[in-house]
């Protein structure tokens, strides 16, 4: 297949490395940071054995021994930050001409629902600390609120989103949906948007990123939750969301290959309410996957699966239930950069 001069690089697309935001005792994780940094060690660790790592910290030296000096694959930046999730003020990378292009929209706390004035200078902070590539373009947009859990790329043309998180108050509402499905074209040089407008999960706070409901695995792959249980409070929206993948095309025309990944049992937090745990929120990396499990009986079969669908990949089970105590998984705590960015 004739590749796009410009486009939107999947994620299985070859990589530099990945973004990791550090916890620290003045960010959301603080009353469980004990349960939560070996988390965090296991996920930076495998990075480190694939691709580069970038660390981005308050203070390098609460970091773990193994982050602490800064190697060929290991880069340290220290700045202010309000809390942890990369994916979502982390930059997403263009690739145009054969070269990445960084680009930087506004984060906003998921329509200003927490405070994120420091995270929303991550980026430029990067820059500033010449901690990209040399000579690497950067595209200020910060006109425009995008969060990179917002929006799926399959790498040739196709962007899959949520109407219910780039349709909410607080980030684009003064634009409609055709004008910003015209900008999304425009800018992330996508042939065509899949709107979907059903699916959501208890606890959390993004407004639907898709990237805890539906995945693109391939070119012409979506990976989705399915929830089987009628008596689940999801059961309605879920399936109406499958409805709705059903129905999808790509950018000629032709139906998706659609691989159902299991509902995790309930899983609660102290107060009783209801986290959200999902086996969609996986990473891919370079040779592998991070699989975010949760102690409970679907794991065994949501790696399985995922074995099927990423046969050439090491699929790679994180324990994540500290991670969903504040409402993300794996997929939300990272982002990566295509190769030519670290």
């Amino acid at each position: 297949m004739k590749q796009q001069v410009s486009f939107l690089p999947a994620e299985w697309h070859q990589q530099s490395g990945v973004q990791l935001t550090w916890p620290d005792e003045y960010t959301d994780w603080a009353s469980i940071l004990e349960e939560v940094l070996p988390v965090y060690e296991e996920i930076a660790s495998e990075i480190l054995k694939r691709e580069k790592l970038l660390v981005v910290c308050r203070d390098k030296n609460t970091l773990p021994d193994f982050l602490q000096q800064e190697t060929d694959q290991l880069i340290i930046r220290e700045m202010p930050v309000n809390d942890t999730w990369a994916r979502d003020h982390g930059a997403l990378t263009l690739v145009q001409n054969g070269k990445p292009s960084l680009l930087n929209f506004r984060f906003n706390g998921w329509g200003m629902k927490f405070a994120a004035a420091h995270d929303n200078q991550i980026t430029p902070n990067l820059i500033r600390q010449q901690t990209f590539a040399e000579g690497i373009i950067t595209q200020d947009l910060s006109y425009f609120t995008l969060e990179g859990g917002a929006i799926e790329s399959n790498g040739a043309g196709c962007l899959l989103t949520t109407s219910e998180c780039l349709l909410s108050k607080n980030r684009n509402e003064h634009l409609s949906l055709s004008e910003i499905e015209f900008f999304l074209k425009k800018i992330l040089r996508a042939e065509k948007v899949l709107w979907i407008n059903h699916g959501f999960l208890e606890g959390d706070d993004t407004d639907s990123h898709i990237d805890t409901l539906a995945r693109f695995c391939s070119e012409d792959t979506i990976a989705y939750i399915r929830c089987t249980d009628s008596a689940d409070i999801h059961f309605d929206a879920l399936q109406k969301m499958e409805a709705e993948l059903r129905q999808l095309t790509n950018q000629h025309g032709r139906p998706f290959k659609l691989v159902p990944l299991p509902f995790a049992d309930p899983v609660y937090d102290e107060n009783g309410e209801r986290l959200p745990a999902t086996y969609a929120n996986f990473l891919i990396l370079n040779q592998a996957v991070l699989l975010p499990v949760y102690e409970v009986q679907q794991d065994t079969e949501a790696i399985e699966i995922m074995k099927q669908v990423f046969p050439e990949r090491e699929i790679i089970p994180i324990n994540s239930r500290a991670l969903i105590k504040q409402h993300g998984s794996i997929h939300c705590i990272s982002m990566q950069f295509p190769e030519g960015v670290l």
